[in-house]
């Protein structure tokens, strides 16, 4: 669970995960945050994993698929800590992993099903960046910005070995797909974020679309070598 700057919103969350399965392991990587978020994600019961400055979503990410992978998980389980993701929906994203139909499972608030209501250029951007992604991996994909997603063991080796750093599940869909891996998504109902706002204003929207897309062509040009096998 990344987090930054989520201290009101951490304990909920994390108690929604508990009562899904009191024996998750849950790993809360603070990403730099100057409130009290490595504290009350401790007294709650996560394990705190604290980055000494912010160092973006994409570092915080990897960073939880490092432990993951170091310590032997063969499932992970992405949640944003902001209270948008319902715990009740994780059954949903492992039940693909757990019978070996995909390597990456994704939440999706435009599969059928699932629902979505957002500002209308953060929609249009959504639609985009899946019209473009599903022809670089030549199958329909509906979110990928979704950060709501399980892994296998496989995906969690590609994935703390090599991960964009910078707005990084477009490109991440991406990665895996060119690698060889198999992704699938599945619909959810997300929430409104409980606590704060997003980082991510209309000026800034247009910044990332321009930004993902340019990382998307130089992805076009690049062989990806990132070994999915145990040494």
């Amino acid at each position: 669970m990344p987090a930054f700057n989520e201290e009101k919103s951490l304990p909920r969350v994390i108690a929604e995960i508990r009562d899904f399965d009191p024996h998750f392991e849950v790993v809360v990587v603070d990403d730099g945050s100057t409130d009290r978020t490595a504290q009350v994600a401790a007294a709650a019961g996560a394990r705190v994993l604290k980055l000494p400055f912010n160092v973006g979503i994409g570092g915080a990410v990897q960073t939880g698929y490092q432990f993951a992978l170091e310590n032997g998980f063969d499932v992970a389980v992405q949640v944003d800590g902001d209270g948008q993701h319902d715990p009740r929906e994780i059954p949903r994203l492992l039940e693909p992993l757990l019978e070996d139909r995909a390597d990456m499972v994704v939440g999706s608030r435009f599969a059928p099903g699932g629902g979505y209501r957002g500002t209308s250029l953060r929609r249009v951007g959504i639609h985009l960046f899946a019209a473009i992604v599903s022809l670089l991996v030549r199958a329909r994909v509906t979110d990928t910005t979704s950060g709501f997603r399980a892994v296998n063991r496989k995906a969690i080796r590609l994935f703390a070995l090599d991960y964009p750093p910078d707005y990084p599940e477009v490109e991440a869909t991406v990665l895996l797909v060119r690698c060889g891996l198999r992704m699938l998504e599945v619909p959810v109902q997300m929430r409104v974020r409980e606590t704060g706002a997003s980082s991510i204003t209309a000026l800034r929207s247009v910044y990332y679309m321009v930004k993902v897309l340019l990382a998307l062509f130089i992805g076009l040009f690049r062989r990806y070598t990132t070994p999915l096998e145990e040494p």
